[in-house]
Order: C-alpha cells, then sequence, then structure tokens
C-alpha cells in the first residue's frame, strides 16, 4: 500500500518497496537456522483443478527456506488422493498431505469426538486445525505460516513478507496478518470487508461507546485476509472457528492471548485475486449471505463474552447506524473506484448493504435463540490434555493413510 502510516493499537509493516524478495529471502535462509518455518496449504481437491493451485506449487518449489509444507485435503477420494500425491512431487520442499477423508484420519476424528472435542463441521476450520494439530504432532518447526490456495495472482514475496515479521531476530511478533487490496478484471473487491466488517465495528463503536476490542478490530486493514503467521507457541491454545467466522475469530483470540504489541499486520501483495463467493440473496447458507451472518455471530459473542450486555432494542439500533454507516462508506469506495478507473455497481453494493443489514438481524436472533453457542473448536492443549497420546497417533495416522493410498 502506498503509505507509511502507523494507526490502531498494532503495528502495521508497509511494503516500502526498498527490498527484492531476494534480499527478504536471503534474510529468511539465515532466520531458518534459528527458527525453521513450515507452510500450511489448506485445500479442497477440487483446487487441484483450478487455474491458482499450479503456478502456486511452481513457485513454493523455488523457496529454500522452508523446512516443511503440510497440505491439508479435503473431499478428496482414494483415487484423488493418489492424484494429489503426484500433483505436490513437484515440490523441493519436504511435504506431506493430510488426508482429511482418509480412514485412518476419520478414526482420529472419532476418537477425539468422544469427548465432545472434535470440530462439529466440516469446512476450512477444520481443515486448518487438524493441519495445527499435525504441526505440533511433528514438532519440526517454530513458526507456521497458512494462505488459500486460490490466489490466482500469487508471487514468493506474498509468504516471504507473511514470515518475515514473526521470524526475524530483530523483532518481537508472534503473530502476523497479511492485507492487500482486493481488485481484478477492472472491478473493486473484498465486499464483505467493505460493506460489513468496516462500517459493522464503526458502528459498534457509535452504539456501544468506547470499546478496546472494537480500537483492536478496527485497526486490521482487512481482517478478512486468509494469510497469517505465528509462532509454534501460538499455536497450541488458539481456538479456531470451524464456520466463516474463521478470521474474525483468529484474530479474536490473539486479542484474549496476547497483548497487542505482540500482533502485525503486513503489506503482502500489490494485486490479490481468488474465487468469489456469489452474494447468494435467496440462500441463507450459502456465498456471502452465510458468510456475513457467520461474521456478525462472531463479533456478538465476543462482544458478550467481554461483557457487553445485548438487547432486541440495541440490535435495532444497531442495524439503523450500521445501514447509514455502510452507505456512507459505499460513497467514498465509489470515488476511489472512479479514481482508479475501477467498476463499481452502486445499486448492486446497495443492495448488498441491505442483505448484511439483514444478517446482522439474523445473528442476533441466533444469539438470542441460543446465548451459550460457541463455533470455537476446542485448543490442541486441552485435546492433549483428554487423550495425552493424540499427536503421536495422529501422525500415525497420516502416514498410514498415505501408504494406503498406492
Amino acid at each position: 500500500m502506498a503509505d507509511f502510516a502507523q494507526g490502531g493499537l498494532i503495528g502495521t509493516l508497509h511494503n516500502l518497496r526498498n527490498r527484492s524478495v531476494e534480499d527478504l529471502e536471503a534474510e529468511l535462509i539465515d532466520a531458518s537456522e534459528e527458527t525453521p518455518m513450515t507452510l500450511v496449504l489448506p485445500c479442497l481437491y477440487s483446487e487441484l483443478e483450478g487455474p491458482a493451485m499450479g503456478p502456486i506449487v511452481e513457485k513454493l518449489s523455488e523457496i529454500k527456506y522452508l523446512k516443511e509444507i503440510v497440505i491439508g485435503l479435503d473431499r478428496a477420494d482414494r483415487t484423488q488422493f493418489d492424484h494429489a500425491r503426484r500433483f505436490f512431487e513437484r515440490l523441493n520442499q519436504p511435504h506431506v498431505i493430510l488426508w482429511n477423508d482418509g480412514p485412518q484420519m476419520r478414526q482420529i476424528d472419532t476418537t477425539i469426538d468422544q469427548k465432545g472435542l472434535a470440530p462439529s463441521e466440516a469446512g476450512k476450520g477444520r481443515n486448518v486445525w487438524y493441519c495445527m494439530g499435525y504441526f505440533l504432532a511433528a514438532g519440526n518447526s517454530k513458526a507456521m505460516a497458512l494462505h488459500d490456495c486460490d490466489i490466482v495472482t500469487y508471487e514468493r514475496e506474498l509468504l516471504a513478507r507473511l514470515f518475515f515479521p514473526v521470524v526475524h531476530p530483530a523483532l518481537n511478533y508472534v503473530f502476523c496478518k497479511g492485507y492487500y487490496y482486493r481488485a481484478a478484471e477492472g472491478r473493486l473487491n473484498g465486499r464483505v470487508f467493505r460493506l460489513l466488517v468496516t462500517p459493522l465495528i464503526l458502528a459498534m463503536k457509535m452504539t456501544l461507546g468506547a470499546n478496546n476490542y472494537l480500537d483492536y478490530m478496527g485497526s486490521f486493514r482487512y481482517a478478512l485476509s486468509g494469510e497469517f503467521a505465528m509462532r509454534s507457541e501460538v499455536v497450541s491454545s488458539l481456538r479456531i472457528p470451524s464456520d466463516w467466522g474463521l478470521e474474525i475469530g483468529t484474530l479474536s483470540e490473539m486479542h484474549r492471548n496476547y497483548a497487542p504489541h505482540r500482533v502485525c499486520q503486513v503489506d503482502i501483495a500489490d494485486a490479490y485475486d481468488h474465487k468469489h463467493q456469489p452474494v447468494s440473496h435467496d440462500d441463507p447458507d450459502g456465498g456471502l449471505h452465510r458468510m456475513s451472518v457467520d461474521i456478525c455471530k462472531a463479533l456478538i459473542r465476543k462482544l458478550a463474552v467481554n461483557g457487553t450486555v445485548f438487547s432486541p432494542e440495541l440490535f435495532r439500533t444497531l442495524k439503523a447506524c450500521y445501514y447509514r454507516t455502510a452507505l456512507d462508506m459505499l460513497d467514498h469506495y465509489y470515488s476511489d473506484a472512479v479514481m482508479a478507473g475501477l467498476r463499481l455497481d452502486r445499486h448492486e453494493e446497495s443492495q448488498t448493504i441491505e442483505l448484511f443489514a439483514q444478517s446482522l438481524m439474523q445473528a442476533g436472533e441466533s444469539f438470542f435463540a441460543n446465548p451459550n453457542a460457541s463455533p470455537f473448536i476446542a485448543s490442541w492443549s486441552r485435546v492433549i490434555s483428554a487423550f495425552p497420546d493424540i499427536l503421536p497417533a495422529m501422525k500415525d495416522a497420516v502416514h498410514a493413510d498415505s501408504r494406503l493410498a498406492f
């Protein structure tokens, strides 16, 4: 991003364009001697057949500072897993595939579920959670990064800039969040963050008053990015949601567990584009409709845990405040798009804001109907406490499934 301003409660590390990716990678190679690094790639089998994954793997194969790559593979039968093994053979780093649908991994899931600690639903959150478990079980690295597998604008610099803040010996961060702007094919994207998260946090501040958590969340330039890195000591105590609230929930957990000065955000890409979700106006269980409800629920539950008292009257006020704030921000985004020569359909985005306002009320109704509900998966430290041998058992299961695939 073309600025150098610091604002909010967390550090912002800009791309001031003074260093090449080769220069960054040389420092990461040096840092890897003391702090080995693992990359986690949560993916669906279908993404191996898409336009992004092949080029991502080709670029990753050039990176020399990675200790290991852990690939979480969802929705794959035995034949598809066999193909995935061949697909990732071009990687030059040690790598392992967690076949989440494999018989041994399913048995691990059944074991953990005996005490109600297994993820309750399939999805990215479950995939990431099991990859974190394997990361702990393997014990090969002191830092872990994660990014999506549908990035069609992927470059090596993205990963180098993501890892740098948590592994460089001169820096003191334990968690780093990537940010970038979303645009593709002449259109300004990132609708959920632009039209829901940012105006909703502002509306919550106006409605609820001074709030450290909202100040913290408002510090992130793109809180919904799927790219983050962390030190290994963070992983075992981290609870992550299994639904679309994954990114918001992860940031909330970092707020609960660490002081803001241990958390930062970093500019990782000049251009970023990946798979786009449909709005799904008429389907509350799909697309941005489902995503927006889950995100609203994640914010509401975190505020409730911190002592905020919600009522139907408060939600009506919050909805009205959000709606007006979002429309005002839409005017600014439209001006920004015009100056940048990008397309932005004001009518379409206004309709999306109306949907998000309904999503906020749906999230409120869900909260009142079941205030004790939690989308968080248990932390691995809790699972280890319940099943002391679970990590070596999971490591064995991953390798047993791998042998079974051929």
